[in-house]
């Protein structure tokens, strides 16, 4: 587990945005990898990426706009699409996730996080029969 820390060495939240790659399914996760609570959460990424099949704008879910508490070593996720379906639809491959969030001190903390999704196209899975893409 990672611990993180401010300058002054005391425990504090770190919040980090991760997309996921699960048996062909892509997901986005938020996660305070800290040991403290996060407040107000908000992130902001560089481009719009859609996912329910291109039909919904995933980076601009209510999600990503305030989460008013996410308790340490917590996560939330988020399913974006099947893999065959977001890169077979011009969706970004390269996105910029910029954290802000602050602690019950009311120190405000702001994290830059660069995604490379393309990493994920040519990953081998087992294909269902419900997943909606041909291999």
């Amino acid at each position: 587990m990672s611990k993180a820390t401010s300058a002054n060495s005391e425990p504090r939240p770190e919040v980090i945005v991760e997309f996921l790659f699960d048996d062909g399914s892509l997901f986005v996760s938020i996660r305070n990898i800290g040991e403290k609570p996060a407040l107000g959460i908000a992130v902001h990424f560089d481009k719009k990426f859609y996912g329910a099949a291109g039909t919904k704008e995933i980076s601009a879910l209510a999600l990503f706009k305030n989460i008013e508490f996410l308790g340490p070593q917590r996560e939330i996720v988020a399913f974006i699409d099947q893999s065959c379906s977001y890169f077979g639809g011009r969706q970004p491959t390269t996105i910029q996730a910029k954290i802000s969030y602050h602690d019950t001190q009311r120190n405000k903390y702001e994290e830059s996080i660069n995604h490379n999704l393309e990493i994920y196209r040519e990953l081998p899975y087992r294909p269902r029969s419900a997943q909606g893409c041909k291999q």
